[in-house]
């Protein structure tokens, strides 16, 4: 063909598939040139992310190793905690009190059974499993014991959140209450076997008159930490120009600065030169319609035997029914004040038992003073049976079934609380086992219907 320019066209533009398909020489070593660059930048990255991350795992780890440390270290040296372990659960139901910590004042001493904020307070964690169980079953009760010795006096106090009930097991004392009502002051003698009551917020003293040792049981209306002010702590916060004229002493606020604050707890008083500070001490005994209030005679009181035991009851009672005068007036007090508590004593006979029963309005707590035994609890989530001794504080939740039995040669000896100023309502066993239809047992148990006949009924 002779067209120049077809001729021209066809050497200058050749086809784009066939330069696809074989590139120049010079093309390919470029190409090979840039994918080792970029295979090389590629490997570079990774060495130095990997390196990267190896170095901060590093830094991290060892960060978190020295926090660690730390912490260990800070928590050591501030106050230990209890080692956690697995707890029996009848320890939700028993307070070893014998082996709690024994607070010392100059006049006596006071162990307790009771709930604390601060878990490293507790002696240890089966102290602490009960101190969590009263609190969480909303118990209303704490308790302790108060020893005073001869001479020696609690000092006039009131509590801020609980009602106080006692049981003096020996000893004699004198009480003081100051009520509310035109600042009346009633006092009165106590000896052993007699029950003691005060408000809350009502102020108070217990002064040991005799001359051994008094050992109060008490029962205290709360199963918070409670709350306490001794007048001496309130004296000498009172700023010294307040004191002078609320009290209007001769010699004004230089007579109030001639007090001075001991410095040990004065809780339970017994100044060593006693003697040389009081010259002539009375003991008055108040009319009996002001003493009943705060008094209790049970060991004069009525007992109301069961096959097996005793008891004997400080409670309310509506209408006043079975009580003599001066019990009338004690029951209406206690029904009178919020969150009050029913005491009794339990006397249970060698091999004797307490049955099964439960409480529809009020929670249990109870101290052996006597014998040894064993209990029995049903709650709600755990079943737990256990053997009680002399010092044992025990708990039973409203509505958990229990039992107590006698399992030594003398009779097993109790104060009892339960958390009701209104009558206690009870069911026992035997009670709910024939008031259910025979037909309804047949079924539940499997059991022919006339088999339930052979179970007598309650005495």
């Amino acid at each position: 063909m002779d067209n120049q320019a077809f001729e021209m066209h066809g050497e200058s533009i050749p086809s784009s598939s066939k330069t696809a398909e074989w590139p120049k020489k010079e093309e390919r070593k470029s190409y090979c040139s840039l994918m080792k660059i970029f295979l090389v930048c590629l490997l570079a990255c990774i060495i130095t992310t990997t390196i990267g991350v190896l170095v901060l795992s590093l830094i991290y780890a060892e960060s978190i190793g020295f926090v660690k440390e730390t912490v260990v270290k800070n928590r050591d040296t501030t106050s230990p905690k209890i080692d956690e372990k697995e707890v029996d659960v009848k320890f939700r139901f028993l307070n070893q009190l014998g082996k709690s910590k024994v607070h010392h004042f100059p006049g006596g001493d006071i162990q307790w059974a009771r709930f604390r904020n601060d878990v490293n307070e507790y002696q240890s964690v089966e102290e602490m499993e009960f101190g969590k169980s009263i609190n969480n079953f909303r118990s209303k009760m704490t308790f302790g014991t108060l020893r005073i010795k001869s001479n020696g006096l609690r000092v006039p106090h009131w509590h801020f959140n609980a009602n106080e009930h006692g049981y003096l097991l020996k000893g004699t004392a004198w009480i003081g209450v100051v009520d509310a009502d035109d600042s009346v002051v009633t006092t009165y003698n106590v000896t052993a076997g007699q029950v003691i009551f005060f408000p809350r917020n009502t102020l108070h003293w217990i002064k040991n008159v005799g001359k051994e040792d008094c050992l109060f049981l008490l029962f205290f209306t709360t199963h918070e930490e409670l709350k306490t002010l001794d007048v001496d702590d309130a004296f000498f916060s009172t700023p010294e120009d307040i004191a002078a004229r609320a009290l209007k002493p001769q010699g004004g606020v230089n007579f109030i600065r001639t007090f001075k604050k001991q410095t040990e707890d004065q809780a339970i008083n017994l100044p060593p030169n006693l003697q040389e500070l009081v010259h002539n001490a009375s003991y008055v005994q108040s009319p009996d319609h002001l003493v009943w209030r705060y008094f209790y005679d049970l060991k004069g009181s009525a007992e109301y035997p069961f096959p097996g035991g005793i008891f004997k009851w400080a409670r309310y009672r509506i209408n006043g029914t079975g009580l003599n005068e001066t019990e009338k007036i004690f029951s209406e007090s206690l029904n009178k004040h919020e969150n009050t508590l029913t005491l009794a004593t339990l006397r249970i006979f060698s091999n004797g038992l307490g049955q099964p029963h439960f409480h529809f309005n009020a929670n249990e707590m109870g101290y052996v003073i006597s014998g040894c035994g064993k209990v029995g609890v049903i709650a709600s989530d755990v079943t737990s049976n256990f053997n009680i001794d002399i010092g044992d504080v025990i708990f039973f939740p409203v509505g958990s079934q229990h039992y107590i039995k006698s399992v030594c040669d003398e009779d097993l000896l109790l104060i009892l609380a339960y958390s009701t100023g209104n009558q206690l309502e009870t069911l026992r066993m035997n009670d709910y086992f024939h008031k259910t239809a025979d037909h309804i047992l047949a079924q539940l148990f499997f059991k022919e219907q006339n088999e339930f006949k052979k179970i007598p009924k309650a005495s």
